[in-house]
């Protein structure tokens, strides 16, 4: 869990706290699109297991970027207004790493 009572260097440190770790800001990319079930969050996202994403996703909430919420009987999750304030860092960062792939001829999957 992410400790935000200490004193931080910079805001970059504190950025990389609460964002760091695996899967945070690959689970906030895919909200980002827009809100998803728990199921199409595991489809989206291969290698994270149920325990790595349900723990993730607990983490986002108790920070305020993610919420669940029900609609027609289903629970997903969407973006905080917190969590769409970083809509622009999220694209930022897409846009680097898929220029960085085809500069450094990395595989990306479609």
């Amino acid at each position: 869990m992410t400790d935000l009572t200490r004193t931080f260097g910079c805001p970059v440190e504190l950025a990389l706290e609460v964002l760091g770790g695996k899967w945070k800001t690959v689970l906030l990319a895919r909200l980002k699109q827009g809100p998803l079930r728990y199921g199409d969050l595991r489809r989206l996202v291969p290698g994270l297991s149920d325990k790595m994403l349900t723990q993730r996703l607990r983490e986002l909430e108790a920070i305020g970027l993610v919420h669940r919420e029900t609609v027609a009987g289903h629970e997903r999750y969407a973006l905080t207004a917190r969590g769409e304030s970083l809509r622009a860092v999220l694209q930022s960062l897409y846009d680097w790493g898929r220029a960085f792939a085809a500069e450094a001829d990395v595989k990306l999957a479609p």
